[in-house]
Parts: C-alpha cells; structure tokens; sequence
C-alpha cells in the first residue's frame, strides 16, 4: 500500500516508538508554549486550550508504553486510561473554542458531554459480547467516543469559518482547516488501528495535524492582539482627536462661563432687586388694603358712633342718678354701658391693622380670669341662647389658674380679642360642643438682659369642631380672608386678634386639623415693673359750678342726649340743628351780651362743618373755648387732625362725666 509515493507496509511495529516519539514531543512543545501564553495573556480559552494538549499528551504517553497494538484491548486498564483522557482532550479543546469565539454554551454541557464520554469509556467493556474479537471489541468501543469527538473538531472548525467570514483572520482560516482534518482523523482512528500499516502514519498524521492546529491558535492569537491592538491605537486616536475636541470646547466654555458669570452677577443683582420689590409691593399691598379698611371704619365710625352715644350715654346717666336700682337692673345697665363702650373701641381700632400702639394709651393692669368671665357673659346670647333655639347645644367649661399674673393692658381690647375667638368657636360647631377657656402662667426662656426668666401668660380658647386644613391655618390670620362670605364673614375677626397680640408684643399659636377642632393659644409676656401710664397733665378742675352751653349737631338724638346730660350736671343748655344755626345762636347770644362760656361742635355737619364753626367763633370771639365732639374723635386725636381753633376733642359716645371735667377745666 502507497500514498504520497511512501509504501505504508515498511511502517512495522519497530516504527511505532518513532512515530510516538515525535508526536508526543511536538504534544509536549505546544503545552509548554500554551503554558507560556496563558501565563502572560491571563485569557480563559486559553487555560481551556491548555488543559486539552495536556491531556492529549498523556494519552500519547500511555500510548508510548505499548509495544504492540494486538496486545491492547478494551478490557485493559491502559486502554481505559487513554480512552479517558483523549475523551476529556477533545471535550476541552472543543470549550476552548467556542470560550475564544464568545459563544454562550453553559459549561455544564461540557460537563455533561464528559461525563457521558467517560462512563462509556469503563461500562462499555461490560456490555459488549466478550465472544467477540479483542480488536472487534476495540472497535465497538472507540467508533462512538471518536465519533463524538470527530464531530465537536468539525464543529470547532465551522465555528471558526463563521469567524473567519466576519473577520479576516488568516488563523481563523488554518483552524477551520486544522479542526475539520482532525476530526476526519478522530473519524478514521478506530479503523486506522485494525491494519497494523496504518496505525504507525496515523501518528504522524496526528502530530502533523497537531502542529498545524497548535500553529494556527498562534497565529489566530496573534493577529487578534494585533487586531485588538489596531483597534485600541485606533480608540487612543479617537479619544485623542475627541480630547482635543473637548479641550477646544472646554476653552470655548470657560469663556462662556465667564461672561454667564458676569451676566449672573449682574442677574443676581436684579434678580435681588426684584425680590426686594416684590416683597415691597407686597408690603404695599397689605398695607392698602389695611388703610382701606381704615378709610373704612372712617366712613362709619361717626354714623356707629352717634348711634352708640344715647346707649352709653343714658346707660351712664342712669347708674349715677338712680343709685337704688335692684342689683340685676344695675348689672344690666352696666352690661350695656360696657358693651356700647366696646362697640365704640371696636370701631375706633378698626385703625389698628396698620399702627402699633400709642404711648399716650391708657393701660392698667388686667386679671385676664376677670375679663374671661365677662367674655363668657356678654357672648351667652351668642352661644347659649341663640344655638338652643337652632337645637344646637354648646357648653363652655373654663380651667383657669387661680391667681394669674396681671396683664399690663386694655381689657376692652382683650374683651373683643376673646369675643372674637369665641364667635369663631361657635361658628366652627354647627352640631353644637364645647368651648374651653385655659390660663398658665409660665416661666419662658432666660433673657440676655436681666439674666431672669422671663414671666408668660398663656390663654388657650379651645373648641372641638371641625377643625380647619393647613391651607386654611396658614391664611386665617391674614384681613379679609373667610372662610364664612357666604354666612356674612369678614375676615376680620382673627386679623384683629393679630393685631391686639403684636401690640402685647406676644405671640399666636393655631393648631388645628379637620375633624380635630381648633385651639388658638396666646401667649402675652409679663413686664415685672409695667410703665405707669400718665395722663396728660391738664389744669385742675374747678369746682363744679353752671356754665352756659351752645350744643351744635346735626342729629336730633345727640342734641337731646347732651341736653338731657348735661342739664343734670346743672349746665344751662341751647341746642341747634346745624352749623349755620349754631352760629346765629352764638351771634344772637353776644349781641344781647350773654355769650356762652363753651361751644360744643360736631364736626361731620352738611351745609357748616364743625372746622368753619370753630374758625368763625374764634374769629368773633378768641377767649371762647370749643369743644369738637364727634365720631371721629379718637383717630382725630391719634393723626393730629384737629384745628388751632380747637380747644378739645371729645369722641363719640362720650362720656358725660369726662366731658363735664372737660368743660370745667377749659371754662377756666
């Protein structure tokens, strides 16, 4: 038998050791260079590569032990060996592979295949007829595992056409030579080992195609660095030109940042401006509408006013002339004086959203345990009375300290405070509750002046209605805001609160939530030494004797009212009409050389206001004292409106007996 021109019957036995000699030493070759490779490459597929020539070259090994083939058999535990390890050979040079060529095959496949090869390998013996030949036998027992193994190689080398199709790598090619060629020889081994003059080239063969598969992993290694190598130069020059690039562009932005920056800057700057504008138009804002609703109370503090005056007025009258009435007749008489008396404040502070408080206020010192049951008193027709009617049931209980420190303040002004909160209760409890009133005196922090804790008053009006939202909490203090427009609110209840509580320089808490009822804490600081208020420092008053009154006003009540008060002081009285009236009295008077003593003007009066009254009489008669009494007194006195011509200014209601004082004083 030729091939290639070689006679294949000279390949005896005693060239066997030959042939095995050269393919184990060019097996060994390639799993040392491997070793080198993997060492410094630290590649995966490359460890794989490794194991599986490792493994190769034991097989030839063992091989290298036999002297004659026709002594081996399946039964042998030599054969055994090299079934195993060229099974395990093939398994990883196949994983190998496909590791290198990225394909996701899970490793328990492999070993799986391995496993599966290796039991053949020891229970295939077992289950072949032992009648058979021993090379018959060897032959059953090595065409599946060469099978096997021949179609992984031929699948390695399709896999590495694929490879080669999409990336022209010269070793891809040899692979998928190398492997297809190996895996006609795996194929043909079994066969190769009946004929002995097949047997000892098949080495040769096997070395020849182990070289060229070694070779070619190389060289496919090798260009893929270089390809690798390629593309990172080709990265490096990317990331380079886009460095350069960015670096241009950071240039380009600094600049612009810089101008950004000066344009922030003067943004900032604007952007400051325009806050604070904002914030003062708010201000503004506020504080028109606050002014507005001062102009208001102007509009008709006098018209309230004159209505008040026969109530307070008469009220007072009575107490001091029928000093025998019945005490509940007395109490009720007083209930009304007092209540008149706040209306008229009430409407006198209607200016106060927009002031604090003056020095020349009268304040005393105020048992807020007192002012809380007149509170309770004057609003029972509000929460008792008037919600019964509806068949609402509402309840005040009070939990009040026993001695509570003193207040430096106004009672009617915290009489209308605490009136207002309690109209706010009522309004919050339509299926009827309970209002609490709380009083603490409390030590709050330790001021930085006098080194001392400082003295609190805290008064707590509790209700449990339905409570307001945060929304709502957080605007309930501001003028006009109601949530009640529909039922007649204002929005001005709470406002006022605010206001009385900043002028006690104090501080007011709200704490509230739907369904949870509301309580309205104020917390009032304590002066330990309060200032003493003074009065303004007038001539003492005279004893009483008769003066001669002309009484000006342009409202039938009020002429009657001064009249009918002033008489009981035992003044001799004219009234008129009207500002024109007025003076024809006051001329009539000085021609006939019984002038008055005093002129009392109103001054709000249609045709003759009370200003051209007071100029006119002045011009006539200099030494003539006037009395400006009207609803407007009070914010009067507090914005320095009253004339030159004016001796003194009383507001509506008055009091008669402050007024007596008055005129007796001025009378001289």
């Amino acid at each position: 038998m030729s091939f290639l021109g070689m006679d294949f019957s000279d390949f005896t036995q005693q060239y066997l050791r030959a042939a095995l000699m050269v393919s184990l030493l060019s097996v060994w070759l390639l799993v040392g260079l491997f070793c080198y490779l993997n060492y410094y490459t630290k590649r995966e597929y490359f460890t794989v590569w490794t194991a599986a020539w490792l493994f190769y070259a034991l097989w030839l090994t063992l091989g290298f032990n036999v002297q004659d083939v026709s002594v081996e058999n399946a039964d042998s535990i030599i054969f055994k060996l090299k079934q195993c390890c060229v099974a395990i050979s093939a398994v990883f040079l196949l994983w190998g592979s496909l590791r290198f060529l990225g394909l996701p095959v899970p490793q328990r496949l492999f070993g799986l295949f391995m496993l599966f090869l290796l039991v053949w390998t020891f229970v295939g013996p077992h289950m072949l007829s032992t009648a058979l030949a021993p090379k018959v036998r060897m032959l059953e027992m090595q065409v599946p595992v060469f099978m096997l193994l021949g179609l992984g190689s031929v699948f390695a080398g399709v896999c590495f056409f694929q490879l080669r199709k999409k990336i022209p790598f010269v070793g891809a090619g040899m692979l998928t030579l190398g492997f297809v060629l190996w895996g006609f020889y795996l194929w043909s081994y079994p066969l190769s080992q009946q004929y002995d003059n097949l047997f000892s080239p098949g080495f040769f063969v096997a070395a020849v195609l182990q070289l060229f598969i070694a070779v070619s992993m190389i060289v496919l290694v090798l260009e893929e660095v270089r390809y690798k190598n390629e593309r990172t130069i080709a990265e490096i020059a990317t990331v380079r030109s886009e460095k350069e690039a960015l670096q241009v562009k950071v240039l380009s932005t600094e600049e612009q940042c810089r101008s950004l920056y000066d344009q922030v800057r003067v943004t900032e700057g604007l952007q400051r401006a325009y806050e604070e504008l904002r914030r003062t138009q708010h201000v503004v804002v506020q504080q028109e509408r606050l002014r507005a609703l001062g102009q208001m109370a102007s509009g008709v503090a006098h018209d309230v006013n004159n209505a008040l005056s026969p109530i307070v007025a008469y009220s007072e009258l009575l107490l001091s002339t029928l000093p025998d009435l019945p005490e509940v007749s007395k109490h009720y008489l007083q209930t009304i004086n007092q209540a008149g008396g706040d209306i008229a404040q009430i409407v006198a502070r209607m200016r106060e959203f927009y002031r604090r408080r003056s020095d020349t206020e009268q304040l005393t010192q105020v048992n807020i345990n007192k002012v809380i049951e007149e509170v309770i008193e004057l609003t029972r027709p509000r929460w008792r009375d008037l919600s019964q009617r509806q068949g609402v049931s509402i309840n005040v209980q009070c939990e009040l300290e026993p001695e509570p420190f003193l207040l430096h303040s106004d009672a009617g002004e915290l009489r209308e405070a605490l009136i207002n909160l309690v109209f706010n209760a009522v309004d919050a409890m339509p299926q009827g509750g309970t209002i609490t009133f709380v009083t603490r005196s409390l030590h709050g922090p330790v001021s930085e002046v006098s080194g001392a804790s400082e003295r609190q008053l805290q008064v707590e009006v509790k209700d449990n209605g339905i409570g307001m939202d945060e929304k709502t909490r957080q605007h309930c203090l501001e003028p006009f805001f109601s949530t009640k427009a529909q039922r007649g609110g204002t929005g001005l209840g709470l406002a006022m609160v605010y206001g009385m509580i900043q002028r006690h320089d104090g501080i007011i808490e709200i704490d509230s939530a739907p369904g949870r009822g509301t309580c309205v804490r104020l917390i009032f600081p304590v002066q330990e030494n309060p200032p003493q208020t003074v009065r303004g420092t007038s001539p003492q008053v005279k004893p009483k004797r008769s003066l001669h009154i002309l009484c000006i006003d342009d409202d039938a009540q009020v002429r009657q009212l001064l009249d009918d008060c002033l008489t009981h002081f035992n003044h001799r009285v004219t009234v008129a009409s009207g500002g024109e009236h007025g003076m024809e009295l006051f001329r009539t008077a000085m021609l006939k050389n019984q002038p008055y003593e005093v002129v009392i003007t109103d001054w709000g009066m249609p045709d003759v206001n009370g200003y051209e009254v007071a100029r006119t009489i002045k011009a006539e008669s200099p030494n003539t004292p006037i009395i400006m009494m009207t609803g407007w007194g009070t914010m009067m006195k507090e914005e320095g409106e009253t004339a030159s011509e004016v001796d003194a200014v009383v507001g509506k209601p008055p009091n008669m007996q402050e007024l007596n004082d008055s005129l007796l004083r001025i009378a001289g």
